[in-house]
């Protein structure tokens, strides 16, 4: 995000110079250089248009800094971990042992640091290689086509044909749980100095449950608060079903229906008010806080102007286009889904726009991954989904409980789902929840963007033993023959 962080605006007017730093003027102007900043400045200069990127911070946003990024190589430590644990507790059915396992999280967290520092020097390059100029500072419209900047060195005025506003989102922060202390976002989680005993985490959605899992696995005691009926609710509870399972043999507990009221008066419990109307006190050394993120849509002039707004969000058409000509918007400010690779390729196609090719958006799904344990992965229409208007449809199922490949990973919980219209069998959505899952994404993207149809899918040869092969069985058995089950 490109704007000032939360906390208030600029101190100086907007017309005010603080030296006499010379106007830049450009084709095109990126404000904020995370996925879809970055990714629509780099295309741009590609195609020989004059670009230059804002941002605050160092290139890649919130999920290179401390989001996507960061939150794997955590979960990869944790999982490492875990297997070590197990090992040392004599549980491993691979016959493999050894003593006194531990782990050195400031180690681990600098570990997750150098990445990220490549991965920002890489956008870096990357940027410099495409021929943008890149500034650093906090970026604040003076007007539709002009942007001042304070730098280090003072106020930069950028003049632009055509901007494009990538500023991001922000965690939601809960009133009577404000950041600070022992109240931590999703950002305090991942530079922790060492590993909490009692971790409470308010939302049980996918940022607090892959957090939540990776802490648990690291050894502390995890209590989830989620105030809806079940957790991941935006996920059907088939594909959460197996999460569910493995949340309970972690030995995380999960308190649903509840709402989370503050902190105790010693600060190392959460006081909670559970689903029957009782209060509760869980121990907590640390509370998680990710109850959602909102578009960050102050502290860089929005009110200058005045963009039609959909609730929270800024309006879009089907090109990124505002209600203000010259001026695109794209990624989290835009509203949901809140995913870096839809920025990236709604990025993508704006500079493509803005270069004087004819684009629009008409993707038929944009994936969604949730790194949980095991995994979950939907692509397209759920079945329910699909039956809403009264459209007949095809599922088809395979467990990897029957994928030899899952067998000899030891990770046989989950399935593979495909969803189809009855008539003409074309793919309308394929699911999925099991270990590993997340790199079978592309696949169910590719079939439904290229209006695949069961027996596309069941003719194509699958690689064996992998898990993989689920796919094709799933359309197998969508079309009344699986081979394996």
């Amino acid at each position: 995000m490109a704007g000032r962080p939360e906390g208030g605006e600029e101190q100086h007017s907007p017309t005010q110079r603080t030296d006499a730093m010379k106007d830049i003027s450009c084709k095109l102007l990126v404000i904020g250089a995370g996925p879809g900043g970055y990714v629509c400045a780099i295309r741009a200069g590609q195609l020989g248009v004059d670009t230059v990127i804002v941002d605050f911070q160092k290139p890649g946003g919130t999920c290179l800094n401390v989001g996507c990024i960061p939150s794997k190589a955590l979960i990869h430590a944790a999982d490492e971990f875990l297997k070590v644990r197990e090992m040392a507790g004599g549980s491993d059915p691979l016959g493999i042992s050894l003593a006194s396992p531990a782990i050195d999280l400031p180690k681990t967290i600098a570990w997750k640091d150098r990445i990220v520092g490549r991965l920002n020097t890489g956008v870096a390059g990357l940027l410099k290689k495409a021929g943008v100029k890149s500034v650093t500072g906090h970026a604040r419209f003076r007007d539709g086509k002009t942007v001042e900047v304070e730098t280090e060195t003072g106020i930069q005025v950028i003049r632009a044909e055509a901007i494009v506003i990538a500023t991001g989102s922000a965690p939601v922060e809960l009133p009577s749980l404000p950041f600070g202390g022992p109240v931590i976002s999703s950002t305090g989680a991942l530079s922790l100095s060492e590993v909490p005993a009692t971790l409470a985490v308010i939302g049980g959605g996918y940022i607090g449950l892959e957090l939540g899992i990776a802490y648990a696995k690291l050894g502390a005691k995890v209590t989830v608060v989620e105030a809806q009926d079940r957790i991941l609710p935006l996920y059907d509870a088939d594909l959460t079903r197996p999460v569910v399972k493995r949340l309970q043999a972690l030995g995380v507990e999960v308190l649903t229906g509840a709402k989370a009221k503050g902190l105790s008066k010693s600060k190392d419990a959460l006081l909670v008010e559970t689903a029957n109307g009782e209060e509760a006190k869980i121990a907590a050394e640390k509370v998680l806080v990710t109850v959602g993120r909102r578009p960050v849509v102050e502290g860089w002039g929005l009110k200058e102007i005045d963009l039609d707004r959909d609730g929270r969000f800024i309006r879009i058409d089907e090109q990124c286009r505002t209600s203000m000509r010259g001026v695109y918007a794209i990624g989290d400010v835009t509203g949901e889904p809140m995913l870096a690779h839809r920025a990236m390729a709604q990025g993508e196609m704006v500079a493509e726009i803005v270069a004087g090719q004819r684009r629009s958006w008409d993707k038929r799904c944009v994936p969604a991954v949730c790194f949980t344990d095991p995994e979950i992965v939907s692509a397209g229409l759920t079945p329910d989904e699909a039956r809403q208007g009264g459209r007949e449809v095809r599922v088809g199922q395979f467990p990897f409980s029957a994928n030899g490949r899952a067998m000899t990973l030891q990770a046989e919980d989950g399935f593979v789902r495909i969803v189809a219209r009855a008539d003409n069998h074309l793919v309308l959505g394929i699911q999925a929840v099991g270990a590993g899952v997340s790199e079978l994404s592309a696949a169910f993207s590719l079939a439904i963007e290229m209006g695949a149809r069961l027996e596309d899918v069941a003719g194509t040869i699958h690689a064996h033993p992998t898990q993989s092969e689920g796919l094709q069985e799933a359309a197998l058995k969508a079309l009344g023959h699986a081979l394996h089950i």
